[in-house]
């Protein structure tokens, strides 16, 4: 697509490669660019450095800043302060444990900052997997064991823990990610992804421990990883903008070389010095316990030459020297990235989108396995036919849902000769006879209910059920009857026979506009169709595919 006249939020604008990304976006006339970051000072020089560029002219440049991780209510705090608040600590946990409600996301930071800004395109240049990863859960399980041997385990702690694991945090940040850009009506979403070990293997030398790779390293690509992957499945579902990743496999840098104060996470580095030499002991003890008098902290910072490598840090010349050097990280430009982020998103495929490469290298449906499918079917109908039982569901598939609308489709083939017919039933005759048919059939009810379905009887008070039930309300959370049953209840009365009836002839109508075989090949045919007959596992794939919107989009 073209930039001319679109929104674009650049998630991580302010950095090395977003800041890259944004200039290289600025000839193509975007109407509006938002830039955010973490940081205000960051965002707001960013947008002025941006401004600055002469071919800005135009062009709408705006900031936005803030942690997009946490609840938009917390977004301005530094993540220590919301975790050692034990009100918001507690709302960030449910919001990241508990399902992804409207609330939930409209609490989020990340859905209100797409739901505010709309952007048509989003390049997201966060170090996601870097950002959950450095919050070492390692670290913080050790706690948590020290805190449980001692016996001074408390929920503070375990929450502090909890708020550390990664996948759940990527998991809901996927998640909020898909929904905002859905209700923003984002058309294109560009990751710039990361491997965790600049393209080395588990020999890579340049971690921050004496493991070789720490695990926090293997963390962080285990998650890129993780990353990849829920985008490969963004990608593929129904409303999602049109997702790209490029994951660069080398060092970035660099922002600029200069000469001037050594900044750490945005503060320069005090220079100290040594007052005396101390014991071995001595030496060893944490520095709040060691002798102040062992040493002075100076007033100037730690200054020199320095090569400004973005999130990645300052870097002297001899370690940029190493980092870089052959057969080592060596390295990539920020504009390089940006000229193939910019290519995907004007449609000039780059080479380099990892979802594009798992799209082609993965294995999906077979004609072999299309023309074994009929086969199988065929033969389980003439068993279960020669053995007199009909199996319907086992709920090992699932989800119960699943074995609910079997069971209901399979009452109904049942009841009626032929999918026409059911969708002329009589709700209330229905329920009536439904009911009848499961409490006089023992095999019926025994199937439904030894797989651990319930059923509603058609007076929609009483209920048949057997040692356990598959579809419970979870502990502390409210849910409504009508939910439990559309879950996984088998449902004997009207209200649900009536829907039935709407399915039936909204599959008769679907089947009866779809091109017949002798047209072409333009419409989907299933085994089965075209006999009339109500077949259950036939209706519950039509429900899944259209009612519940789970179509697969990509083969």
């Amino acid at each position: 697509m073209e930039l001319q006249d679109r929104t674009v939020l650049l998630l991580g604008g302010a950095g090395l490669v977003g800041l890259a990304v944004a200039r290289s976006m600025l000839p193509h006339r975007p109407a509006r660019l938002v830039i955010a970051s973490l940081r205000r000072d960051e965002a707001e020089g960013a947008v002025e450095r941006l401004r600055a560029e002469s071919t800005a002219e135009g062009v709408r440049i705006e900031p936005a800043w803030g942690d997009i991780f946490v609840p938009e209510a917390s977004t301005q705090r530094p993540r220590a302060e919301l975790l050692a608040d034990a009100t918001a600590r507690a709302g960030f946990i449910d919001d990241l444990y508990g399902e992804l409600t409207p609330e939930v996301f409209e609490r989020s930071a990340l859905g209100h900052l797409l739901t505010s800004v709309k952007p048509e395109i989003v390049v997201d240049a966060v170090n996601t997997a870097g950002a959950l990863a450095y919050q070492d859960a390692f670290r913080s399980a050790g706690e948590l064991r020290k805190a449980a041997e001692e016996g001074t385990l408390d929920p503070a702690t375990i929450e502090r823990h909890l708020s550390t694991l990664y996948l759940p945090q990527l998991i809901r940040h996927v998640q909020i990610a898909l929904e905002g850009m859905k209700q923003a009506g984002t058309a294109m979403y560009v990751k710039i992804g990361t491997a965790g070990t600049g393209g080395m293997g588990l020999n890579v030398p340049f971690t921050h421990s004496e493991e070789r790779p720490s695990r926090v390293l293997l963390a962080k690509a285990g998650l890129a990883g993780a990353h990849s992957l829920l985008l490969f499945l963004m990608s593929r579902t129904p409303g999602a903008p049109a997702v790209k990743e490029i994951k660069p496999t080398a060092a970035i840098s660099w922002k600029s070389v200069a000469f001037g104060p050594i900044l750490r996470g945005g503060r320069p580095v005090p220079r100290c010095d040594a007052l005396r030499a101390l014991t071995l002991d001595e030496a060893l003890e944490p520095s709040d316990q060691a002798a102040e008098s062992a040493w002075t902290v100076l007033d100037t910072p730690l200054d020199g030459v320095y090569v400004d490598s973005g999130e990645n840090g300052f870097f002297s010349a001899s370690e940029f020297e190493t980092l870089t050097a052959l057969g080592l990280m060596e390295f990539v430009t920020p504009e390089e990235i940006a000229d193939n982020v910019l290519r995907e998103i004007r449609g000039v495929p780059s080479g380099r989108d990892i979802v594009a490469a798992l799209d082609a290298s993965t294995m999906g449906p077979t004609y072999r396995a299309g023309i074994l499918r009929g086969q199988a079917l065929e033969f389980m109908e003439r068993l279960e036919a020669k053995h007199g039982v009909e199996g319907i569901a086992y709920e090992m598939l699932g989800p119960p849902r699943l074995s609910k609308l079997l069971f209901e489709a399979a009452i109904l083939r049942r009841l009626f000769e032929s999918i026409e017919s059911g969708a002329r039933l009589d709700p209330e005759q229905t329920a009536s006879l439904a009911d009848a048919l499961v409490r006089d059939d023992s095999d019926l009810r025994q199937r439904i209910l030894s797989i651990g379905l319930p059923v509603l009887l058609s007076d929609g008070v009483s209920v048949l059920r057997g040692p356990r039930l598959k579809v419970l309300p979870e502990e502390g959370v409210e849910m409504r009857a009508e939910t439990l049953l559309d879950q996984g209840w088998v449902d004997l009365r009207a209200r649900n026979w009536e829907r039935w009836r709407e399915r039936l002839s909204a599959f008769l109508l679907e089947e009866s506009a779809r091109p017949g075989i002798e047209e072409g090949s333009m419409g989907d045919h299933e085994h089965g169709d075209g006999e009339g007959v109500i077949r259950p596992g036939r209706l519950a794939a039509w429900i899944f595919r259209y009612e519940d919107r789970g179509e697969r989009i990509k083969r």
